[in-house]
């Protein structure tokens, strides 16, 4: 879950005055102990776009035609106001917040979006997890601050994380898969072999599992350990590249 604190500390000019803020006692947000609302959003395309910030984010599809949200909203603040949440849908683009805007808050949401089976995803998030789970159409996440997860997909993948690791996992068969994080883990674990897969770290382990095949591999590290268990051959059609500059790099057989 996200939990967003500010805790700040007012010294006035001169030091004459001093205010310090120390909240304690307010109790954190529990936002599975939150009411749950819900609410449909009417769809039409081929493609729904989530821009999404402080909140976590639960992603599936599902046979339906709309867009359907169900949120949980918890938290406090000290002078100032929130939690208030917003969710609205404009020209196939859902906006999803929580904004807390105080001197000292925690404030704690959950945002789990069902989507039409066979629609295309695009998720910009600022703050939060994302999980998506048993798309088979493509999936594109950019987050600033949070994990990626991605489970059962069957769908192209491009995946980054500024700030969080990117695991993709469970019976994942994308042929093509791109996999970013700036600071964190990146892990792929593929139940079909893909054509071509793309992984890299600034700073962080990159660990890459694949089923039984031979693949063009490029792996590479400025700064750790590099190990590739797989058969490889140039030019074969199936290519992965990883690479990380700060973190150690392993391409495995699942087999």
């Amino acid at each position: 879950m996200v939990a967003r604190r500010r805790i700040r500390t007012l010294l006035a000019v001169g030091g004459a005055v001093v205010i310090a803020l120390g909240v304690t006692g307010c109790g954190d947000a529990d936002v599975e102990g939150a009411p749950v609302e819900a609410k449909r959003f009417a769809f039409s395309g081929g493609t729904l776009t989530i821009d999404a910030d402080d909140t976590e984010l639960e992603l599936v599809p599902a046979d339906i035609e709309d867009v359907r949200v169900s949120r949980q909203v918890d938290g406090w603040v000290f002078m100032g106001s929130g939690p208030e949440p917003v969710w609205r849908m404009e020209g196939g683009r859902l906006t999803l917040r929580v904004e807390c805007d105080a001197l000292a808050s925690d404030c704690d949401s959950v945002h789990r979006v069902q989507v039409p089976r066979g629609v295309a995803l695009v998720v910009e998030d600022d703050n939060g997890k994302v999980t998506a789970d048993g798309f088979d159409t493509p999936v594109t996440v950019r987050a600033d601050n949070g994990a990626v997860l991605v489970r059962d997909a069957s769908g192209a993948l491009d995946l980054s994380s500024g700030n969080g690791e990117v695991v993709v996992e469970g019976d994942t068969t994308s042929q093509r898969i791109v996999a970013r994080s700036d600071n964190g883990a990146v892990r792929l674990a593929l139940r079909a072999v893909p054509s071509s897969v793309e992984a890299g770290s600034d700073n962080g382990e990159i660990d890459i599992t694949l089923p039984r095949g031979t693949y063009d591999v490029d792996a590479r590290s400025d700064n750790g350990e590099v190990r590739v268990d797989v058969p490889t051959a140039k030019g074969s059609g199936h290519v992965v590249t990883a690479r990380s500059d700060n973190g150690e790099v392993v391409v495995r057989s699942a087999n």
